[in-house]
């Protein structure tokens, strides 16, 4: 997706780009792109691994993991979208990005990261139907139709990152060029334009209230379900096998909105002084979720754990006839 066409219109200088002036107060920033990049390492491990075991087993070939599946390849594109590019900008100080290159990041990276939300719903959504509807639950909840629901999630998503990207990006920028972010987000980049962005703004406050609060208050509702329909069961082992199921979601969603609400709560209050410090924040909360997803999936759910140390070990028991 390139939308270096919609710049025609929107300035008569030369198209020199925007320049990432983000951590320029940061001593250690080397450090935290080091950090990152080990969470990137281990991202694509992780997701990697659990979309492979659940390929190769036809046993996991079920809605759930595919919903698991769905957030694993949602995973790897968002901390591939915000973190490679990180390594030439701030450790060789190739700082600036084309039109084009910081509209498309701004499209992906928002596209990715509002997609982690929905996907997070998607689980509440397989939780609750397994739970309160547990005998109907392979007739509601079938492959094709948990397809066609992730192939919907997709196209919303598309639909709703598509047009205040394409608004931003047919702006005239004829004012500072520096994009005081880590990436070409968004508000950092609107802001910059010398024209009303009164409408950009009320555009992205609408579109963010949709894609973060719209999923959250939707997981809330469904717990609240959930946990009124596991209180009307008798047996206290069945209550506890109940709560056990919905223990692994429930993390993900604290580790994906906790974070993030939090740093943004702080900087809009200005309880954080220094901008490169609620930068380095929200880059860390953005991406951590990501890495830790599979991990929480693995150590979680049982049948998973299983499935994902005979593969690690099938290598070794390879190796081991090889040499017999």
């Amino acid at each position: 997706m390139n939308f270096s066409v919609a710049f025609s219109n929107g300035t008569n200088l030369i198209d020199d780009g925007f320049y990432l002036v983000a951590f320029r107060t940061l001593t250690n920033k080397n450090y935290l792109v080091l950090a990152l990049s080990i969470i990137y390492i281990i991202t694509l491990m992780g997701n990697l691994v659990l979309l492979a075991v659940v390929l190769m087993n036809s046993s996991l070939h079920n809605p759930k993991y595919l919903a698991v599946c769905n957030l694993a390849v949602v995973d790897i594109s968002m901390n591939s979208v915000i973190i490679p590019q990180m390594v030439p900008v701030f450790v060789f100080n190739q700082n600036r990005l084309s039109f084009g290159t910081c509209f498309s990041q701004m499209f992906f990276m928002h596209f990715f990261g509002d997609m982690e939300s929905f996907s997070l719903a998607l689980l509440a959504y397989d939780r609750l139907v397994a739970i309160c509807w547990p005998l109907r639950y392979p007739t509601i909840n079938t492959n094709p139709r948990m397809m066609l629901i992730i192939a919907g999630i997709w196209f919303l998503v598309f639909l709703l990152d598509i047009f205040p990207v394409t608004l931003a990006a047919m702006l005239p920028y004829c004012r500072s060029r520096e994009v005081k972010s880590c990436c070409c987000e968004h508000g950092p980049v609107f802001v910059l334009a010398c024209a009303d962005i009164s409408y950009n703004k009320k555009l992205a406050t609408t579109k963010t209230l949709i894609t973060l609060l719209g999923p959250l208050i939707f997981i809330i509702a469904t717990y609240v379900i959930v946990v009124v329909a596991v209180l009307r069961i008798a047996s206290v082992a069945q209550r506890w096998k109940a709560f056990h199921t919905c223990l692994n979601h429930l993390l993900l969603v604290l580790i994906y909105y906790m974070p993030v609400i939090l740093a943004y709560v702080l900087g809009n209050l200005r309880l954080i002084q220094y901008m490169d410090i609620l930068q380095r924040a929200l880059t860390v909360s953005v991406t951590l979720p990501p890495m830790l997803n599979p991990i929480i999936y693995s150590l979680k759910t049982d049948e998973l754990r299983d499935k994902i140390m005979k593969f690690l070990r099938k290598p070794k028991v390879a190796q081991e006839i090889q040499i017999n």
